[in-house]
Formats: C-alpha cells, sequence, structure tokens
C-alpha cells in the first residue's frame, strides 16, 4: 500500500463525518469544533451539545451521549496510549471546569468518547490492568467502566455497521471499495447544502487516503464516476479554473519572452553589442539573463 500522504487534513474530515451520522437528529445538537478550552491553545476535536436534554439519540454511537460530549478523533497516524485517553477525560473535566457560572456543566451531563480507525490493543489491557473493564456495547462501540466517573467510550470505526455508519468508515486509509461506493451514493442524495459540504469534506480526506481504491472505481464504474464527478463539482471546477489560469499566465510570459528576446536582437544588431551588454542596459535580472541566453 502506498505510503500514507502526511498532510491529509483528517480531522475536518472526522468532524463533518460525525455530523453526517447525526444527520437526522441535526435540529437537536450543536456541533463545535476545535472547541476551545481556555484562553490558551488548548482545543476539543468536537464537542457536541444536545439542545433539548432529554432527548435520547437512537444511534449506537450516540446512546452513551448525555447533554456535553467531549469527542477526540484519532488519525491513523496517531497513537493512542492510557495518557491520551486521560488527556480526553481532562478535557472534559476542564469544560466542566471552566464553566460560566459554578455548575454550568453538571457532571452527571458530561460524557467523553475517543474515535479511531483501529484497535487500541495496548490501551485496553493498560485499561484492564488498572481495575478497568471494557464493554463491546454495540460492533465497534467500547464503554469504558470503573475508571473515571465520566462516562467514557471508544469508537472502532472499522467495525461500525457497514449499514450505518459508512461516512466514518470512509474515514480510513484502509478504506474498502464497497464502503467508498456506498458512501458515494449516499452523498449524492445530500440536498441541504451544508450537507453537502459536509460530504465534501469527509470525500477529500478519504480521496487523498485512498487514491488508488478511487482510481479504480472510476475507471471500472462509469455511474460511480459520474456520481463522484457530480459529488466534486465545485472542486473540479476550481481546479479546471486554476488550470486555464496558469495557462494564461504562461501564454502571457511566452509573449513577454519573445517581445524581449526581439528587441535584445535589434539593439544587439543596431549597436553592435554582445547580449550580456544588451541586457544589462534593459535591466534584465540575472536569472532572466540566462534563460534569455539559452533563447538566442
Amino acid at each position: 500500500m502506498a505510503e500514507e500522504v502526511t498532510s491529509i487534513k483528517w480531522h475536518p474530515g472526522f468532524c463533518s463525518a460525525m455530523e453526517l451520522e447525526f444527520l437526522q437528529y441535526k435540529d437537536l445538537l450543536d456541533f463545535n469544533r476545535e472547541f476551545p478550552l481556555s484562553k490558551e491553545p488548548l482545543r476539543i476535536d468536537l464537542l457536541m451539545i444536545k439542545k433539548i436534554k432529554d432527548v435520547v439519540l437512537d444511534i449506537d454511537i450516540g446512546r452513551l451521549f448525555k447533554t456535553y460530549n467531549i469527542i477526540e478523533y484519532k488519525s491513523p497516524k496517531d497513537g493512542l496510549t492510557i495518557d491520551d485517553y486521560i488527556k480526553t477525560v481532562g478535557y472534559a473535566y476542564l469544560y466542566k471546569g471552566l464553566g460560566a457560572t459554578v455548575d454550568a456543566v453538571p457532571l452527571s451531563e458530561l460524557t467523553a468518547t475517543i474515535v479511531r480507525d483501529t484497535e487500541p490493543t495496548e490501551l485496553f489491557k493498560k485499561i484492564q490492568s488498572e481495575g478497568g473493564s471494557i464493554e463491546e456495547k454495540y460492533p465497534g462501540v467500547y464503554y469504558i467502566n470503573g475508571v473515571v466517573a465520566i462516562p467514557t467510550q471508544f469508537i472502532l470505526t472499522s467495525s461500525l455497521s457497514k449499514d450505518f455508519h459508512v461516512c466514518l468508515r470512509v474515514l480510513s486509509n484502509k478504506a474498502s471499495e464497497d464502503d467508498i461506493k456506498r458512501f458515494i451514493e449516499i452523498a449524492n442524495t445530500f440536498t441541504e447544502p451544508i450537507d453537502k459540504q459536509n460530504a465534501d469534506a469527509v470525500m477529500n480526506v478519504s480521496i487523498n487516503a485512498n487514491r488508488e481504491v478511487y482510481d479504480k472505481i472510476r475507471k471500472e464504474n462509469p455511474f460511480m464516476c459520474q456520481a463522484l464527478r457530480e459529488l466534486m463539482k465545485e472542486e473540479i471546477q476550481e481546479e479546471i479554473q486554476n488550470a486555464v489560469q496558469e495557462a494564461v499566465q504562461e501564454a502571457e510570459k511566452k509573449a513577454v519572452d519573445t517581445s524581449r528576446i526581439t528587441d535584445i536582437k535589434n539593439l544587439m544588431k543596431k549597436f553592435g553589442m554582445d547580449a550580456k551588454t544588451v541586457m544589462e542596459g534593459m535591466g534584465i535580472s540575472a536569472a532572466d539573463q540566462l534563460r534569455y541566453m539559452a533563447m538566442l
């Protein structure tokens, strides 16, 4: 497999995937990306706040959720240790402790979640060695008990249901062809601008991490190729505009070069000077002089 592109922006794609996963509840939730815990650069990857306290999010990855839900995302290249787990829980405690008023965020209304593509085997062993327990409540959803007071869970995206969580499953550098096709189909049904924007964000990350699979789909499936073009038409249009602009700039540069070469030759002939003397007299930079010498 090709080495992962280090410049992939995983976290924006994850936040968009989570909004799509909870699409049916979007009117009941506030999604706060990179929520600042204080004036210092300390941020939560995603803070999900239920607008109505008693509403139950009837989704396996959301049944643990209460009013205030701190979510930390780990990309495929990120590690995950016991310290990372405690830090996530620490974010939750800090969020409570830094409330606008005393007990503005009740401890009983707080949860912490870690999301990752691969199972943190060593972390689970460490939690168990510390007296905690790991319960796979639903496929890919693990409740962590006996370590901290705040209800916590770990979401293993690669083990989530293919039928309900394809938005998170494609956020992997090992996304399957079936998951990608399913996501493309779902994404093309969105009509709301914000939903389309979120789908674009997920797609951009997924393509960068799984380019070979997407290329295969485009070549072998004309319908999917058209669906991809429709889904990414804004990005494609931007690329076309950039290409046209570059072509225009290159043409203008060539026109300037042709005109200058003609002027240099005419001055050389008129005054019997060498090219370097003429170009220096014209105020042409040393770098351009070398380029024009090769063209004379």
